[in-house]
């Protein structure tokens, strides 16, 4: 019994180094002084001076065209492409072509991308990072409703398609509201990933107004302050809160299929 408790210590040990750093900046995000490594006592002045920052808000409101634009993108291509590889299509080489952007590194993904829109004469702009978070998201929304449509029942397309139903009506009616959970967890991950890329936003965006993570970089590069911690735990806020929704909706859309 001895034994079997020891083997949690390296697990432990695990948490508090991925999540003490966290803990550390969320608290000291509400620090009254202006150095962002001593203590002085709790205050959401900085709060109150990121509402007050043009550079904040402006970043914020471009980052969130960016994340809505490129998630809707991502959304309607990852679940097609997740429907024609486990429907219409049973290759390794496909599938692994289809998860590339998510393993391949930010920096590779980002340099292929700027050179192909200098091949194709593309300007850069919101609209060019729109479509490389597109690219990079899709792969991970095609990766959850995968994951749903390998437990979806199929007897139910079969049974549409003997009563008359072509494919489009039989996809609409009874496939797609099997795959809304799936759909939504994979929206809401493609949301948050967007919401805090930076290298990709950093090489496509041209001399466009930056995203949030840029304008965050510009404010770091002088230091880092108190204002700054306080605008990262306002992002982890908004990306544990995504993450959460999308993992409860895949939890509720598995215990739906389970009861049914």
């Amino acid at each position: 019994m001895r034994r079997s408790k020891l083997l949690f210590v390296p697990l432990w040990v695990t948490y508090v180094f991925l999540y003490l750093p966290i803990v550390v900046l969320v608290v000291m995000s509400f620090n009254a002084g202006e150095s962002a490594y001593t203590y002085e006592g709790f205050s959401l002045k900085w709060y109150g001076e990121l509402a007050a920052d043009e550079r904040v808000r402006n970043g914020l409101i471009n980052t969130l065209i960016v994340a809505v634009g490129s998630t809707a993108i991502a959304t309607v291509l990852g679940t097609l492409l997740a429907v024609g590889l486990a429907r219409h299509s049973r290759s390794k080489a496909l599938d692994a072509l289809a998860l590339m952007p998510a393993v391949l590194p930010d920096l590779v993904l980002a340099i292929g991308l700027l050179l192909f829109y200098g091949v194709i004469a593309l300007t850069l702009g919101h609209y060019s990072v729109i479509l490389a978070h597109a690219l990079f998201s899709m792969a991970f929304v095609a990766a959850v409703v995968r994951t749903r449509l390998s437990g979806a029942d199929t007897s139910l397309e079969e049974a549409s398609r003997d009563l008359g139903a072509g494919h489009v009506v039989t996809f609409m009616k009874i496939t797609l509201p099997q795959l809304a959970p799936g759909i939504v967890a994979g929206a809401l991950l493609a949301f948050t990933l967007s919401l805090d890329e930076f290298v990709i936003a950093f090489f496509t965006i041209g001399n466009a107004e930056p995203t949030l993570p840029i304008v965050i970089y510009s404010m770091i590069r002088f230091g880092v302050t108190p204002k700054i911690n306080a605008l990262a735990a306002i992002l982890l806020l908004v990306s544990f809160v995504a993450v959460i929704a999308g993992q409860r909706l895949t939890r509720i859309g598995e215990a739906r299929r389970a009861e049914g």
